[in-house]
């Protein structure tokens, strides 16, 4: 056994096919100074070619696994837009008088060397990007043919040193058992497609083979511990054959549970509800039992485009969605870009710190056009579906009242242009920063519901990065910290006499299950693939035993105390095999 790291979940046994790496024959020689403009021109068609194709993949890719996913090759277009990579090539096309395609291949190399001296396992693994933009760019310029994957129809295991989100978008998922490669980890976007695609992956074998895989070779690969057999022998083959026979049965009886409310045993009822990037999504929503859309992340929307989207663009899209969830409810997020999350045509600061800069809700209420231009399409969105509103990265009464002013003129608008919506749309705050937590009484008094963003809560609390390698094991979402700032959240909320939910990972974290019954939140959203996985654990749940357990935790004075007695109060219920009772908790019953 060969120890990796488990990036993507599941088990795969089959031959091995490994993936050739990428090999060129570039010109040794330079070139006159009289080709210089046509290395130029080369250059150019190369690019051209080059975002031609990354475009067709990005959108072939995100008719399959949706918009979010497919939003990684917006950073492979960024690149071949980018001034310092393009002008390190054009600098030794025109100073070094060197072939077009000895000049991507030294940019290549010159940026993957400096990523990887970088101390961020993060922005190592950008530098797969930068190859695999660069590695396109060369298959142009020398006319080199890609590299093929087997052609027939034996589905087998695919090996390899890295593999790039391009060559990702092109495999058949019906035809990979799983994949494996040396190098990469769980944050790399190999890593998050293969996730989307539901293809078991182990990562970060690199050094710790004694012996390359050969194409032929037998593997079992486990992609949630990262475990991976070469050659094994017949009793091991056979055992991970039960244990994945048991996954594909528990899967499929998960999807019988689509029909079914997420009722525990004792008769408490959570709502669950997805969160969405785009309008395509909302029918799998649908399909795996969401009640309802609990996150629209808008700023989707605004990205692979080079201007802002239109009122009339962005209403249709609303409109999609209001009119597919209906009465169950959709709650649309206003823009949330900055960080990590820039549009091409839209140039924001550089900040040393742009996590907490210039970014959400500031952005809206600095440019207040585009707020009310989103806020009007919202609305009239409104006048076919149920539709909240929710306004991101609040940290005071102000925001609230200032964006509400906004959202105020939008109806002025609409009332002049006599176009319907509902007057009475319930308007609603993120609550992710510590400062909302804080003052939560104040807010609560000045919106209609509450949203608690886990995912930046948990990393503004704890001063910790997620992203970050070096600290990623601090970042704790059950540290008593944040276990204190959710119960001063909920109690501001129902003293107000307004609901919350939860949208942020904790929120499909089948170990949480306990602390949201305890605190009586009243909805969660979650991705779509969680949606059936936490319906499970509730309906196998106990409420009373679940909110002892909770309260045991808020007792408790470390995350690993906490985590632990959460983790063994979900192993049981996450092991149960029993069938689903549907009958109390089929949809349309009164229980609750």
């Amino acid at each position: 056994m060969i120890q990796g790291i488990g990036a993507s979940a599941g088990v795969a046994i089959g031959k091995a096919f490994v993936l050739p790496n990428w090999e060129w024959d570039l010109p040794e020689t330079g070139i006159d100074a009289v080709d210089l403009a046509n290395e130029f021109e080369r250059l150019y068609e190369g690019i051209r070619t080059s975002k031609n194709e990354i475009e067709f993949i990005k959108n072939e890719f995100r008719d399959m696994v949706g918009e979010e996913e497919s939003s990684i090759f917006d950073a492979h277009l960024a690149i071949l837009d980018d001034p310092v990579f393009m002008n390190e090539i054009q600098g030794v096309i025109e100073r070094q008088y060197k072939a077009a395609e000895v000049a991507v291949k030294e940019a290549i190399d010159h940026f993957v060397t400096m990523f990887d001296l970088l101390d961020d396992e993060y922005m190592k693994e950008r530098a797969m990007d930068i190859k695999d933009v660069g590695n396109r760019l060369l298959k142009h310029l020398l006319g080199a043919p890609e590299i093929t994957l087997p052609a027939d129809t034996q589905p087998y295991i695919l090996v390899a040193k890295e593999l790039s989100p391009s060559q990702l978008a092109h495999l058949n998922p019906s035809h990979v058992l799983g994949i494996v490669t040396m190098v990469g980890g769980k944050t790399s976007h190999s890593a998050i497609m293969a996730r989307a695609l539901g293809i078991p992956l182990v990562a970060g074998l690199e050094n710790k083979l004694k012996d390359p895989i050969q194409t032929g070779d037998l593997l079992v690969i486990d992609g949630d511990t990262g475990a991976l057999y070469l050659n094994p022998d017949d009793a091991l083959v056979e055992e991970y054959v039960r244990i994945r026979e048991r996954q594909l049965a528990k899967k499929e009886q998960l999807e019988l549970l689509a029909a079914v409310e997420a009722i525990t045993k004792d008769g408490c009822e959570l709502h669950l509800a997805a969160n969405i990037s785009s309008a395509k999504e909302v029918e799998s929503a649908l399909k795996y039992g969401a009640n309802g859309v609990g996150l629209f992340r808008t700023e989707f929307l605004y990205m692979d485009r080079s201007t802002f989207p239109s009122e009339e663009e962005q209403f249709e899209v609303y409109r999609q969605v209001a009119q597919q969830v209906g009465e169950l409810g959709a709650v649309i997020r206003t823009l949330d870009i900055g960080g990590d999350k820039q549009l091409d045509y839209f140039a924001l600061p550089d900040e040393d710190n742009p996590v907490l800069g210039y970014r959400a809700i500031r952005i809206s209420l600095d440019r207040q056009e585009l707020f009310q231009t989103q806020l009007t399409a919202i609305l009239r969105a409104s006048a076919f579906g149920r539709v909240k509103i929710m306004y991101p990265m609040i940290s005071s009464v102000d925001e609230i009242r200032q964006a509400n002013e906004v959202l105020h003129r939008a109806m002025a608008d609409l009332d002049a242009r006599g176009i319907a919506y509902d007057k009475d749309i319930p308007v609603g705050i993120m609550i992710e920063i510590p400062a909302a937590v804080i003052i939560a009484d104040l807010l609560a008094e000045e919106c209609d519901f509450f949203s608690i963003g886990t995912n930046d809560l948990v990393q503004y609390v704890l001063a910790v990065d997620r992203m970050n390698e070096q600290i990623a094991h601090m970042y704790h979402p059950f540290h008593p910290a944040i276990l204190r700032m959710l119960r001063t959240t909920v109690e501001a909320a129902h003293r107000a006499g307004i609901p919350v939910s939860v949208c942020g990972e904790m929120a499909g974290d089948e170990r949480s299950v306990p602390i949201w019954l305890e605190l009586g939140v009243d909805h969660l959203s979650m991705s779509i693939q969680s949606l059936l996985k936490l319906k499970h654990r509730i309906l196998n749940t106990t409420a009373s035993d679940a909110k002892r357990t909770a309260q045991t935790c808020y007792q408790l004075k470390s995350s690993v105390e906490i985590e632990r007695l959460l983790t063994e109060f979900a192993e049981p219920a996450c092991a149960n095999n029993e069938s689903v009772n549907q009958p109390r908790g089929e949809k349309g019953s009164n229980a609750s």
